[in-house]
């Protein structure tokens, strides 16, 4: 029995040695095992980080062979401050202001953009960066309406035949007529002194409110009323508080107050066996809708739905509702830089910007693009026809609590459009 203890033992710890040798076995197969993963992760990582490399060089080289080509093409024709004189008709577009981002509403400028990049006048990435051209308009029109003396400052390449170039890529109703070169500090909208607007009608817009619409190719305007109509205009000259003629400004706002130095409406003339008659109004700058909302009021006054003291009364602080004429009439006729003129037009080193030499340019254009557009809807779908029956919803005393579909659905485009005012 005393023999067969130390047998025991001894049998007992030959098995632990065993089990430790067979557990450091183990750990050192796992040690191994996680030693081969960690070289396979780094040589993975290190494919990774030169394939990473590979892409970036490609990447680096195709962005250096483009800055060494707008490098030569910038040596070549290195940027100068111009203006551009544009024509447009507004019709299916969304008024002149660029919104990147929103490509179903086509814009004038976008047109302009596309046009500039492709005829190699700035770099591509500048259009989508607009103030890396310095890039400003003089006024920023609404939807649909028009323009025959719209001027735009910006850096361009000076290319060769740079206004054909720029034409190719254009649609016919959209042209540049001309170029200028400005001084370095030159903005169009801050230069500009002042702007004209034309407002294209039917003269059936001032027949009184009894008239038969269906009769619109007989009437005709008498010379007595023609009178009445220019000395309702001659109302709104001089400075006033215009908050009432706008979307969402308060009378006590500052920026309301507008200069206007000119407005009257011209001899009648037969066009597509129809009246039609010209308002011209010249101011020094005009708020959202302002215009159309002038001559909607003098419609509404000359065909009898309120009493001419109504004008005086929009300029005070109470709210007055105020229709507004379609926008399918109203061109921008041209801007104007007196003050431009006075300091720089003299100095032997600028050009005057004035457009006398584009005058028959400008002219073809209305008569070719603005005008027939705007008679060949007017007769077809009958635009001032349609608004002058929304007239009787208006009461002209404060914001029209029940004014009807149409004129909600102005409202609601008045909120989008704030942004986009005239000028």
């Amino acid at each position: 029995m005393f023999k067969i203890q130390p047998l025991l033992s001894a049998l007992i710890n030959h098995r632990l040695t065993l089990e430790r040798n067979g557990g450091l076995c183990k750990l050192f197969c796992i040690m191994s095992e996680e030693s081969r993963d960690e070289q396979t992760a780094k040589l993975l990582k290190r494919a990774n980080e030169e394939n990473e490399d590979s892409v970036e060089k490609v990447q680096a080289t195709k962005k250096l062979k483009a800055e060494g080509e707008n490098t030569e093409d910038e040596k070549k024709y290195p940027k100068k401050k111009v203006v551009l004189l544009v024509a447009y008709s507004g019709k299916g577009y969304y008024g002149m202001q660029r919104n990147p981002g929103t490509s179903q509403f086509r814009t004038i400028e976008d047109e302009l953009v596309t046009s500039l990049i492709k005829s190699g006048c700035i770099p591509e990435n500048h259009g989508d960066d607009m103030k890396k051209m310095s890039f400003q308009r003089c006024a920023r029109t609404d939807k649909g309406v028009s323009a025959a003396g719209q001027v735009v400052s910006l850096k361009l390449r000076l290319i060769e035949d740079i206004v054909e170039k720029i034409n190719e890529h254009l649609p016919t109703q959209v042209k540049v007529l001309g170029l200028k070169r400005v001084t370095q500090g030159f903005n169009s909208k801050n230069n500009c002194d002042a702007r004209t607007y034309a407002y294209m009608l039917p003269t059936v817009a001032f027949s009184p409110k009894d008239y038969d619409t269906g009769k619109i190719a007989a009437f005709r305007l008498e010379p007595e009323a023609l009178q009445r109509v220019n000395r309702l205009f001659a109302l709104y000259k001089g400075t006033h508080n215009f908050h009432n003629f706008t979307s969402q400004k308060a009378s006590s706002d500052p920026s309301a107050r507008r200069y206007i130095t000119e407005m009257s409406c011209g001899e009648p003339f037969i066009n597509s066996n129809t009246q039609f008659a010209v308002i011209t109004v010249r101011g020094q700058s005009f708020m959202l809708h302002q215009i159309r909302k002038m001559i909607g009021l003098v419609i509404a006054v000359t065909k009898g739905y309120v009493n001419e003291e109504v004008v005086e009364r929009s300029w005070g602080p109470d709210k007055v509702d105020i229709p507004k004429a379609p926008g399918l009439g109203l061109v921008l006729e041209r801007v104007h830089f007196d003050r431009y003129n006075k300091r720089f037009g003299g100095d032997g080193l600028h050009e005057r910007l004035d457009w006398d030499h584009e005058e028959e340019a400008i002219k073809a254009f209305k008569e070719a693009h603005i005008y027939p557009t705007i008679v060949e809807t007017e007769c077809k779908e009958g635009s001032m026809i349609s608004w002058m029956s929304s007239l009787p919803i208006h009461d002209f005393k404060a914001s029209a609590t029940a004014t009807g579909t149409q004129d909600n659905k102005d409202q609601k485009q008045d909120i989008a459009d704030v942004g986009n005012a005239s000028d």
